[in-house]
């Protein structure tokens, strides 16, 4: 039925697309350990303002490891250029990740007023992750 040239063409493909839902779900759990550790570790240790900046910093990488796992999938089923514009929402949903929920979180544990002034950094690369997963299912002859 298929040649087995492209079966393996198919699977190398969706290669790169299977690890980035992986690390979507492994951010994913991440997140739910940091969530609990705060609710239940922190409370108490951190003020009410540093508890709620540490909450922003867990729900956003929610978000966006499920946003990881859609992008993953989402690969599996677009062409090749779309193919490229979801690779690079994963960089930046990643990137955001490590800026944003990062910077939060060791606001929220450090205190130290400076790190914030890193977080929209974060923000943008989320702004770019989203525009770039979008296009990828804008484009012309899309699945």
């Amino acid at each position: 039925m298929y040649e087995e040239g492209a079966v393996n063409e198919t699977a190398r493909a969706g290669t790169p697309f299977r690890r980035i839902a992986a690390a979507g779900a492994c951010s994913a759990g991440v997140a739910v350990a940091l969530g609990a550790f705060g609710a239940h570790g922190l409370r108490g240790m951190l003020s009410p303002e540093m508890l709620a900046v540490y909450e922003t910093g867990v729900r956003y990488q929610m978000y966006h490891a499920l946003a990881l796992i859609a992008t993953g999938l989402g690969g599996l089923s677009v062409r090749n250029p779309e193919r490229r514009l979801l690779i690079g929402a994963s960089w930046a949903f990643g990137f955001g990740t490590f800026l944003f929920s990062g910077s939060l979180y060791a606001l929220a544990l450090t205190g130290l007023r400076g790190l914030g002034a890193v977080t929209p950094a974060g923000g943008l690369a989320f702004i770019a992750g989203w525009a770039l997963f979008g296009a990828a299912f804008l484009r012309k002859g899309k699945a």
